[in-house]
């Protein structure tokens, strides 16, 4: 799962810190489009408001679709919609469960005291080898998940799999109960962004599917994501999730002792651009080990302020999230599922990293295929 960065100024090369938010903007449920000042807001009007009727048109032409609709007052940016879900899958005594696991509100209090400071743990040896394999473990739960998705297949039916998958592997499904998430994984079709709730929906020819996975075990998470192709995809989803995957790997490239963290977003930004994409700016990659997200924060946009230098020992997610279209986002109103405010595709791929002396070692790496994604198998 993504980490949600602080609020920043929209307004071009700003990036200072936001709190005021464009009343036109709430009135349509767009969310995470604030602004530092009122200067910063009347500078920015002549593109900002096309948001609104990028928002306003899609309102007045969507397709009706026959499906279960929770909230039939809200207005969709696109096609998909939300479908009935399964209750919370049970989790066996036996496995050894993160902090927040049982709680009434989902509550990891470890991370809420983490965040106090910035600083960034540099993990021994020992937690090292924990990471090593419950990244390896989630790979492995991701790779059952390759075998069975495809069309006419359920979101609800890939968190089973993943959930059974877990469970199999003495393993706790990170996400189940975090903030009172209510499944076992995300999936995250189209449009959406991130943090896609699985229900009954099928599958259909040409989506693309994004499953992030994460595992808790003895102690330790292990975080990743990849997008899929379902059946036949078109020429622009298999471009933006060709590109995604390629903004992943730049950045890793990236990553070495002594590297700043802000450097991830300049070259994932240039490359994602040069093809055409934007790249979200609300979300971003997170520090993860006993902790699921905790220090640095990795933003994957361009000329970000985050502080932090890398250093032998850190261990941190990167997980670029491209959009085909406009870079913003709104969130349904479940208060997870993340989508692109225009309504056009998005895509998204993770791994966990560790920095070594020498350079990165990618602890969540496909071992199959010389590490190629899913993807490429149906190409």
């Amino acid at each position: 799962m993504t980490e949600i960065l602080k609020k920043v100024c929209e307004t071009a090369e700003c990036n200072l810190p936001a709190k005021l938010q464009c009343p036109t903007c709430v009135k349509l449920g767009i969310q995470n489009s604030f602004f530092c000042s009122q200067d910063c807001f009347k500078g920015s009007w002549k593109t900002h408001k096309l948001i609104h009727k990028i928002v306003e048109n899609k309102d007045a032409n969507v397709e009706t679709v026959e499906s279960y609709n929770p909230w039939p007052y809200y207005q969709f940016t696109g096609k998909l919609r939300p479908y009935r879900q399964t209750m919370k899958r049970a989790v066996p005594d036996r496995i050894l469960k993160p902090e927040y696991a049982d709680s009434p509100q989902g509550i990891p209090y470890s991370e809420q005291q983490a965040k106090l400071s910035s600083q960034i743990r540099v993990l021994p040896d020992e937690e090292i080898e924990g990471m090593r394999v419950a990244c390896k473990l989630g790979r492995e739960v991701l790779e059952e998940v390759s075998q069975m998705i495809d069309v006419n297949v359920t979101t609800e039916e890939i968190d089973r799999v993943v959930h059974e998958a877990c469970i199999d592997r003495d393993c706790y499904p990170s996400p189940l109960n975090y903030y009172e998430f209510p499944k076992s994984c995300c999936t995250s079709v189209n449009e959406v962004i991130c943090h896609g709730i699985p229900d009954d929906r099928p599958l259909a020819n040409g989506d693309i599917c994004n499953v992030d996975v994460t595992v808790y075990h003895r102690g330790y998470h292990g975080d990743l994501n990849e997008t899929f192709f379902v059946g036949e995809v078109g020429e622009v989803g298999k471009k933006l999730v060709q590109t995604t995957w390629e903004c992943l790997q730049k950045a890793i490239e990236a990553v070495r002792p002594g590297e700043k963290y802000r450097e991830i977003g300049n070259v994932i930004q240039k490359y994602a651009q040069s093809k055409g994409f934007s790249v979200v700016r609300t979300y971003c990659g997170h520090g993860i080990h006993k902790l699921f997200h905790t220090a640095p924060s990795v933003p994957h946009y361009a000329k970000n302020k985050v502080v932090g230098i890398m250093k032998p020992g850190h261990c941190f997610t990167i997980e670029p999230m491209i959009n085909q279209g406009n870079w913003r986002d709104v969130t349904w109103p479940d208060k997870w599922t993340a989508v692109t405010v225009d309504g056009l595709l998005s895509a998204q791929f993770e791994e966990t990293l560790l920095v070594t002396d020498t350079g990165v070692e990618v602890l969540t790496k496909r071992v199959k295929k010389d590490g190629q994604p899913y993807f490429m198998d149906k190409l």
